[in-house]
């Protein structure tokens, strides 16, 4: 995990600016990532947590740009979308940005693309993997979102945590790979005989750190749900 840093911007475009809620975490990595994008004025792309030291730095970095035309949301969690009545400016749909539904993460997911870039929310991390919660989340869903975002000619991803990605349809390919791959030692497992949810998880995510493992087991049920949508789970697991 990469420390924390100040606002900066991704190399060759001076327009966007990354400023790093201090939310830092397992699932947050360094924070929040938030953008503003544009000049008199510009527009923020999640605008983070109700965090005030982030909300004065976003206001900040607002004014110099010649204030906020409006606020763009890539989902409703609260890390990415709290701040949104603090800095006072409207919530918009799309504003400049192709707005593209990209739902797995949640519901109500979406990234926005202009020029090149994307800003990809939670649908794709500067690093690491992203959580995909069977309650509100859908790895079919999920998967076929990646689909999309990987037809798209890019050249940069800003995603919600972590750092910038300049290599967006390497980056999609790693994460499509590493979901077949959880998936295929998933069904081996099962193929071998294993019902019990704990050890599933130990066969399918024997890489995972040990603080993690929470998260992982609420991420196998959703590829859990996924193969009994394609008719390929037993009936008969057990915890």
């Amino acid at each position: 995990m990469l420390p924390a840093r100040g606002p900066d911007s991704p190399s060759g475009h001076p327009e966007i600016l990354r400023i790093v809620a201090p939310n830092p975490g397992p699932m947050t990595l360094t924070g929040t990532n938030t953008y503003l994008v544009d000049e008199n004025p510009a527009y923020v792309v999640d605008p983070g947590p109700a965090d005030e030291r982030h909300v004065a730095a976003v206001r900040a970095e607002a004014e110099r740009r010649g204030g906020l035309d409006g606020i763009l949301l890539t989902h409703s969690h609260a890390d990415h979308s709290a701040a949104s009545e603090m800095l006072g400016a409207a919530v918009v749909d799309a504003g400049p940005f192709q707005r593209i539904p990209t739902p797995g993460h949640a519901e109500d997911h979406v990234c926005f693309v202009r020029d090149g870039v994307c800003f990809s929310g939670d649908l794709i991390l500067g690093e690491g993997s992203t959580f995909v919660p069977p309650d509100g989340g859908s790895l079919v869903a999920y998967l076929q979102s990646l689909r999309r975002i990987a037809e798209l000619d890019l050249e940069l991803i800003c995603p919600g945590h972590g750092p910038f990605v300049t290599d967006p349809h390497a980056k999609v390919r790693e994460y499509l790979e590493h979901r077949m791959e959880r998936e295929q030692k998933l069904v081996a497992a099962l193929e071998r005989g294993e019902r019990s949810r704990a050890r599933l998880l130990d066969a399918a995510w024997d890489d995972v750190p040990e603080e993690m493992r929470p998260a992982a087991a609420v991420v196998m049920e959703a590829h859990l749900e996924k193969l009994q949508v394609e008719g390929r789970l037993p009936d008969d697991l057990r915890d």
